[in-house]
């Protein structure tokens, strides 16, 4: 139902009100009535297909007698807990609902003169959205090869940079920055621009020339590394992420930081999560056996693939959102990438080995392939 309310005359400010939200998808239930299709498959969000830890669903279990109760708000256990894991003090440890936060809530802090931030194009699509919502400038430096140009961005740094963003491995790309790519960057970037080094999918890295982006905060510099739980860890459902970075900027973003802001559950089940050791090795074995089977199928169809360091990669397959429209049709949820400027792409999540084998063999009626 729409609403009949006539539009207000409201104050607000251009960074405001010129601002692209970004768009959520449809509940798969509301996509299957409104294609007349049943049993879809979702390879759309870089989700962990194998569902939840069972050690985090008991801990969620033993912990919803307790939802009368405002949630820890200083995330005391799962900072000593990852403490432990990660052998950094809780001073320079930040949980956030989701990792998404905790880069917003770097913007709020640090960006709320109008200052810039450089980041690749395109990266991560929430970057550009929360920099604009705060005021700030988003400098945008296309990717080269599909991964980030840092000899570029590091030209783009001025006096007027305070953050810089880099998502590795890349999203939506799912290409990496090495070791000795990011040591030369760190080296070019002034003391008083922060690094923000996202790595949501560190996990699924194979690479062995993948940075040991700690490295950077025990050296003492302004950099922010950041972690989540919605992917290798299968809790996506719960939005918990979290950072690691110098105490004094840990400091100022607790200053900004909302009560209160990871729930209750969230909390425990990240904490029974990381000790579930033989989840996280079924997940990866999962990515690396699907990518494989994935790579192999399309190759012999001819499709070019970008190498990928995720759960994710991307398919060349020229008119992207037609390729998407069909297979959605099929039942089989991909996502387009041409509100990424990379019309000629579809980005694919690796699924169950079912769920791999149904893609490709909806792929194969799509582009009209034969086996």
């Amino acid at each position: 139902m729409k609403s009949s309310c006539k539009p207000l005359k409201l104050p607000v400010p251009e960074n405001i009100s010129t601002l692209v939200p970004y768009p959520p998808g449809k509940p798969i239930e509301e996509l299957e009535r409104e294609l007349g299709i049943k049993g879809s498959i979702k390879l759309a969000s870089n989700e962990n297909p194998i569902g939840p830890s069972k050690k985090a669903l008991e801990a969620v279990s033993r912990a919803l007698a307790g939802l009368n109760r405002y949630p820890d708000g200083s995330c005391y256990y799962l900072k000593e807990k990852l403490s432990e894991h990660l052998g950094f003090a809780p001073e320079s440890i930040i949980a956030g609902n989701g990792s998404n936060e905790i880069l917003e809530l770097l913007v709020r802090t640090f960006l709320a003169d109008g200052g810039e931030a450089v980041m690749a194009d395109p990266s991560f699509a929430v970057y550009p959205l929360v920099i604009q919502a705060a005021g700030g400038k988003a400098v945008r430096v296309p990717l080269k090869g599909l991964t980030h140009d840092l000899d570029a961005m590091s030209g783009r740094i001025t006096e007027k940079t305070r953050l810089v963003f880099i998502a590795n491995p890349n999203n939506p790309t799912g290409t990496m920055v090495d070791a000795g790519a990011l040591r030369k960057f760190m080296d070019s970037v002034p003391e008083d621009a922060i690094v923000c080094i996202d790595e949501a999918y560190n996990e699924f890295v194979t690479s062995s020339d993948f940075p040991d982006s700690f490295e950077y905060v025990r050296e003492g510099r302004a950099v922010m590394v950041l972690r989540t739980f919605s992917k290798t860890y299968g809790l996506a459902g719960l939005r918990i992420g979290y950072g690691v970075s110098h105490p004094d900027i840990i400091d100022y973003l607790n200053r900004v930081r909302q009560p209160f802001n990871v729930n209750s559950l969230a909390q425990v089940a990240a904490i029974a999560a990381i000790d579930d050791t033989d989840y996280i090795r079924r997940s990866r074995e999962n990515n690396s056996t699907g990518l494989k089977y994935l790579f192999e199928e399309l190759g012999k169809m001819n499709y070019e693939c970008v190498p990928t360091q995720a759960n994710f990669f991307l398919i060349k397959v020229g008119d992207g959102k037609a390729v998407y429209d069909a297979l959605l049709k099929k039942g089989v949820i991909v996502r387009p990438m041409h509100g990424y400027g990379l019309g000629e792409y579809i980005r694919v999540t690796v699924g169950l080995p079912e769920e791999n084998q149904r893609f490709i063999e909806a792929f194969r009626e799509v582009v009209g392939q034969k086996v």
